[in-house]
């Protein structure tokens, strides 16, 4: 199997599992092959965790979960240092951080001392703890579920941490077709037991490297930096996107391109990652947000604005 095919493969068997969410789920897999990691905000119920779950399953990937609650330590993630009483020294025990795919779940519900715990491992693949640096497994990605910032109980994530995610991926209610047949389809048992592997990290690192060598040429990355740069300058907003916000625009872009069968990037890629991209690395000026404004309404007048290379 050619690795687009198990790219696909890996799509149809997401797909199976969450149903009627194609784009949520081609902007996850976009996530993967890019190397970066994915935020998944909305209302409970719609599925986060099962998706992240049905991910970890499809790459026969080594997957661990924490939930996050107000009392979690930054320990509790990354691992502690225990005394041996036999010869009075410590041995480091690692947290459930070293592994593959990393559940991050209703990661906004803990304090910000613990959120911030994932820094390190977010950019630099390493936990540094009691001076001494410890590499992670390769490939390492954290899916964090949130739930919106308004709800009971949330603590919203500073903009250092959100701007580690690569994407912000939002689920939405399904259409009432789709959640008859989820009825239906689970009625008996759940379509994530039956999930088979497509893909193993050897194979999902080659994929990686082929969307890193996808060609960008200098007008189109040019567009997608004046994308970035316009945020910056934009009146509803107080922040615009980072120069990390254009490298991630950059490499989603080429993910797109290569799961759409080709090996160079059009402008079209960059618009249709945008918003998945920029929009939670902005923050709106007091006077937008009391006007109702929304970061994808900015997102979409950027894109209107940016001429198109042609």
């Amino acid at each position: 199997m050619s690795d687009r095919a198990v790219a696909q493969a890996l799509l149809d068997g997401l797909g199976k599992v969450i149903l009627g969410k194609p784009e949520a789920l081609r902007l996850l897999v976009v996530g993967v092959l890019a190397d970066g990691h994915v935020l998944l905000e909305d209302v409970p119920g719609v599925g986060k965790t099962t998706l992240a779950r049905a991910l970890a399953r499809s790459m026969d990937l080594e997957f661990r979960r924490v939930q996050f609650t107000p009392d979690l330590m930054p320990t509790d993630i990354l691992g502690t240092s225990v005394l041996r009483p036999a010869d009075g020294t410590f041995e480091f025990r690692p947290g459930p951080v070293f592994c593959n795919v990393l559940l991050a779940d209703e990661v906004n519900r803990a304090s910000p001392r613990t959120q911030a715990a994932l820094l390190e491992a977010m950019s630099e693949r390493q936990v540094t703890s009691d001076g001494s640096t410890r590499k992670l497994p390769q490939p390492f990605f954290v899916v964090a579920t949130q739930n919106p910032a308004d709800f009971e109980g949330t603590y919203p994530l500073p903009e250092a941490q959100l701007d580690r995610f690569l994407l912000r991926v939002q689920l939405g209610y399904p259409a009432e077709e789709e959640e008859l047949a989820m009825l239906y389809g689970q009625r008996l048992s759940h379509p994530l037991e039956t999930l088979a592997p497509v893909t193993d990290t050897a194979s999902l690192r080659a994929m990686q490297q082929a969307v890193r060598e996808v060609q960008v040429a200098e007008p189109v990355a040019r567009y997608l930096l004046q994308l970035v740069r316009s945020t910056r300058e934009h009146p509803d907003l107080a922040l615009g996107a980072s120069p990390r916000g254009a490298l991630a625009l950059f490499r989603s872009a080429q993910a797109e391109a290569w799961i759409a069968g080709r090996d160079f990037v059009t402008p079209d890629d960059g618009q249709r990652v945008a918003a998945a991209v920029l929009g939670h690395r902005l923050q709106l000026a007091p006077q937008a947000a009391y006007a109702g404004r929304s970061r994808a309404q900015v997102v979409d007048e950027v894109i209107e604005a940016v001429p198109v290379p042609t």
